[in-house]
């Protein structure tokens, strides 16, 4: 059925009105009552102005049009357009259009202009962003890396369908349902052996020694992605965060466990928290995991357009905290620690609890809801900015570390391993009158532990080997 311009410009006119539930409109005001202009003789005309004997009104500047509301029956007019371009498309344009794909098109150009990190998200991305945010799937249970257009497994994972049916590192996976993996891309690979939760799957593998390859009928299970590893470097614990997903926190805490059970119950002499090249996640999780090192104080204070989407959150006494109390911490940062990442380090920087080394963080302050649409999927909204207990703005700055260390960067990565970060994306919110970032930062992290120049800098510092007056933080 072919819309009229004055249906389709009513029903997006609703659409688009925020549900009370999300959104709080602003009141609108009547205008106040403009006071009768001083009357000036004929001659007496400032010298900036012209006289007008038509009487009619100048046209208002760029700026007063942005700052002045606009009368409704425009927004209307400009939904017509939309409208009338949208039958002339479907009407005439060479090949029939997908109705469907032009709507959401044109919803995601909506949000995309807005910055960078509002956005459509269709149902399938939708339930991807839930899945990448909750840190389960249904699958396998395996960690694999593409090599030489083979699927090589890096490791099983503990407890998970490809351990229990006895899959072992450096095996190669071959086919997956009987269909070869050779020509496929690893998101590809990864996608067959995802699924919902008890279907099977079939897994071929050669395995280096055994002559035939290897056939493992699978049943998908729940599979947690682990958010942390740990490892210990001598008596210092480095805590590796990849991503604040809901296994953040959990992660952090079985960590920390782990340690102190290596070690029979013996404290680290210090704990590196490594969230270099960690891109965010939830904010939720951020709290709750520099609360694991805080006993009180702010972690995070939001401001939005709306007093629902302004908070603070509050870092409080637990068993947790008062166990590492008296262990030295120091946090790794680097041009790839963006948005959670950000909230975490500023929060122990300003409470004096760690200090920050390596180079400039992203500058991504700001926080993003995802509402949901239903069976229509999602759209992600920047709805506040984020700052620090001591009410720094990050947003396109970032957080700079105590102690500044660059990487030794190999020749072949010189030039290309530094971004400038939030500051270098198109349409990004500003700051609140902060300055912005101007030069990269780098985002190399050598993928040995013995040519980590800010790893093994932070070890040296906890050992007393390295000495610097930022080191331990002390409180005002």
């Amino acid at each position: 059925m072919r819309f009229s311009n004055f249906g389709l410009a009513a029903t997006l006119a609703a659409l688009l009105v925020p549900s009370p539930l999300l959104l709080a409109q602003d009141q609108q005001t009547a205008p106040a009552q403009e006071a009768p202009a001083e009357e000036l003789p004929a001659d007496e005309v400032p010298a900036e102005e012209t006289p007008n004997p038509s009487g009619e009104k100048p046209e208002p500047t760029a700026a007063e049009r942005a700052a002045a509301p606009r009368d409704p029956m425009e927004i209307y007019a400009d939904l017509n357009l939309f409208g009338e371009i949208f039958d002339r498309i479907r009407a005439e344009y060479v090949d029939p259009p997908d109705e469907e794909e032009l709507i959401r098109a044109a919803i995601q150009g909506m949000l995309t202009s807005l910055d960078p990190h509002s956005g459509y998200l269709p149902p399938q991305d939708y339930d991807d962003t839930r899945e990448d945010i909750s840190g389960q799937f249904g699958g396998l249970g395996v960690e694999i890396i593409m090599e030489d257009q083979v699927i090589k497994v890096v490791s099983p994972i503990d407890d998970t369908p490809a351990a229990r049916a006895g899959i072992l590192s450096n095996d190669l996976i071959i086919e997956i349902d009987g269909q070869q993996v050779q020509g496929m891309t690893q998101d590809e690979a990864v996608e067959k052996m995802r699924g919902p939760v008890g279907t099977q799957v079939k897994i071929t593998v050669f395995r280096e020694g055994v002559s035939e390859p290897l056939e493992f009928e699978l049943t998908r299970d729940t599979i947690s992605l682990r958010a942390v590893r740990w490892s210990l470097e001598g008596d210092v614990a480095v805590l590796r965060l990849s991503r604040f997903t809901e296994q953040a926190f959990v992660g952090i805490e079985r960590a920390i466990e782990d340690i102190y059970e290596e070690r029979n119950g013996e404290a680290p002499k210090g704990i590196i928290l490594d969230l270099r090249n960690n891109p965010g996640g939830l904010v939720t999780q951020s709290v709750y995991v520099a609360d694991a090192f805080l006993n009180r104080g702010a972690v995070v204070l939001t401001r939005g357009r709306t007093e629902s989407e302004s908070d603070r959150y509050d870092s409080g006494p637990d068993p947790l905290d008062a166990k590492l109390a008296d262990v030295p911490m120091v946090v790794l940062i680097n041009g790839g620690s963006a948005s959670a990442s950000e909230i975490v380090a500023g929060a122990l920087q300003d409470h004096k609890r760690a200090t920050l080394v390596g180079t400039r963080s992203f500058g991504k302050g700001s926080v993003q809801s995802i509402i949901s649409l239903g069976p229509d999927g999602a759209m992600r909204l920047t709805t506040a900015r984020y700052y620090t207990p001591n009410n720094r703005s990050i947003q396109a700055l970032g957080i700079t570390p105590d102690i500044e260390v660059r990487q030794v960067v190999p020749e072949e990565f010189q030039g290309r391993d530094e971004i400038i970060g939030e500051a270098g994306l198109q349409g990004h919110i500003t700051g609140d009158g902060e300055e912005e970032a101007t030069v990269g930062s780098s985002v190399y992290v050598p993928a040995e532990k013995a040519d980590d120049t800010q790893l093994q800098y932070a070890i040296r510092l906890i050992n007393g080997e390295e000495t610097h007056e930022a080191f331990p933080p002390k409180a005002e």
